[in-house]
């Protein structure tokens, strides 16, 4: 082996690639929107190498789906971040649903608290536009990017989960049948979503059923197998070889510097582009939304390029499976706890109208989306598809109703229509596709009573 290919150069070299940024971070220099996004940038790439082979590592000692699970929070970690800043400002702004009621109708005035408590009510709808746009960037863009990349991938890597079909973009990326769990709460998650908004605001009901959900899962994954089959190659491989407290020790290392890295750098490149956006006239919401949550969910979507570039396409569907999941449980719930600290008492995080038809579509995608995985596989034409769905509603939002507004509310309108349409379609699916959905539920039922401690028998259709 070539000295510059050992896995230790290898990994000093992505190491490398954050310095720049860790010495930026630590000196406090400042520089401009657009050095700093490249070398904050740089970084996050070093940091997500860092974050793939460290959970690919984990792999050898404990479940794979506990491994992906703590990559997947530690990836996504900076939107947490991102989120939790907008949910402080609205309570320590004192956003509350009468509140902001009077704000919107005026009945504050014009004076400057009313101006701090009208910033607030909009930090709170920040709050759930950054998380709404989180989630569908990691469907539409994520899962659906993924499945394509997979696809033209394996023409070099012969990727095993790859299934050449006949067809017109028939071909499709086959999934382990161990994602039941995931997909399973993932369906119980966006069932709880749509009642959301109709308590007025994310509280305390939201947070025990959402983030229990959450715990409930990581309980059932945490007992389950250690998987002997995957034969690891570069960095993760070197790193297994090493005695077990060294192996860990490394683990641990790279969770944990890869994780400083993500949260150091993430938001400094996200607020960067949205300075660069709105310097060339993207409106300050709309960066919000979308580019600051493209740009905090980036390491994701790296780590999961990684494990597709190494024919690992199966871990990779995982892991993003795995961050829909933890995005669409603590990070909704959590935003109540943190608002919350900053009210300084209990209360509820309260959003308007628009906001609750962004939760609305956010989850009616995500119903679409888990309709599509059902039969543990995805087709190109069905990656298409969901990436299609996503941008074209990106896109009409942006242009087409900025310029012509039919309706008194278009954007609401919009929001509804494609909710609708999702839902329309992901309900004619499950029909379709009524026996995977009992096989899928099959799956999962063996998982928690395994999980229990008992000796259920493995269903026929689980291999």
């Amino acid at each position: 082996m070539s000295r510059f290919r050992h896995p230790l150069v290898i990994v000093a070299l992505a190491a490398a690639l954050s310095v720049p940024w860790v010495l930026t971070w630590a000196t406090g220099a400042g520089f401009g929107d657009v050095t700093t996004v490249a070398i904050s940038g740089i970084a996050v790439v070093g940091a997500s190498f860092l974050l793939a082979w460290g959970a690919e590592t984990a792999e050898k000692d404990v479940p794979r789906a506990f491994a992906i699970a703590v990559l997947a929070v530690l990836a996504v970690a900076p939107e947490y971040a991102v989120d939790a800043l907008y949910a402080w400002g609205a309570g320590s702004g004192g956003a509350t649903a009468e509140a902001c009621r009077s704000v919107a109708t005026g009945g504050h005035g014009a004076s400057a608290a009313a101006s701090g408590l009208a910033g607030a009510c909009q930090d709170a709808n920040l709050a759930v536009a950054n998380m709404t746009g989180a989630n569908r960037i990691l469907i539409g863009i994520g899962w659906a990017g993924i499945a394509l990349l997979t696809v033209w991938q394996a023409r070099r890597t012969a990727d095993p989960a790859v299934d050449y079909r006949e067809g017109f973009l028939a071909t499709r990326v086959t999934l382990d049948k161990d994602i039941a769990t995931e997909i399973t709460f993932l369906f119980a998650a966006t069932a709880w979503a749509f009642f959301v908004p109709l308590g007025g605001g994310i509280d305390i009901l939201d947070f025990t059923v959402l983030v229990g959900l959450y715990v409930a899962y990581i309980g059932i994954i945490i007992r389950g197998d250690i998987e002997t089959g995957d034969e690891h190659v570069g960095v993760p491989a070197y790193f297994q070889r090493f005695p077990r407290p060294v192996r860990v020790s490394t683990v641990l290392g790279l969770f944990a510097y890869s994780g400083f890295l993500i949260f150091i750098a993430v938001e400094p490149f996200a607020h960067g582009l949205e300075n660069i956006g709105e310097s060339i006239g993207v409106p300050a919401f709309f960066m919000i939304q979308w580019i600051a949550p493209l740009a905090s969910e980036s390491p994701e979507l790296i780590v999961v390029a990684v494990l597709v570039y190494k024919a690992r396409s199966t871990a990779g569907f995982n892991a993003l499976i795995s961050s829909k999941l933890n995005q669409w449980t603590l990070l909704i719930g959590t935003l109540v706890v943190v608002y919350s600290i900053a009210l300084g008492r209990y209360g509820t995080l309260p959003f308007d109208q628009i906001q609750a038809a962004e939760i609305w579509i956010t989850a009616a995608q995500s119903f679409f989306a888990l309709a599509l995985l059902v039969d543990f596989s995805i087709s190109v034409r069905e990656a298409v598809a969901l990436f299609t769905l996503f941008i074209s509603q990106v896109l009409l939002e942006f242009t087409f109703l900025r310029v012509w507004e039919p309706f008194p509310d278009p954007k609401y309108e919009l929001l509804l229509a494609y909710t609708a349409l999702y839902l329309l379609l992901g309900t004619a699916l499950l029909i379709a596709r009524r026996n995977r959905l009992h096989e899928l539920f099959e799956l999962t039922a063996f998982a928690v009573r395994k999980a229990a401690g008992r000796h259920p028998t493995k269903p026929d259709h689980a291999d």
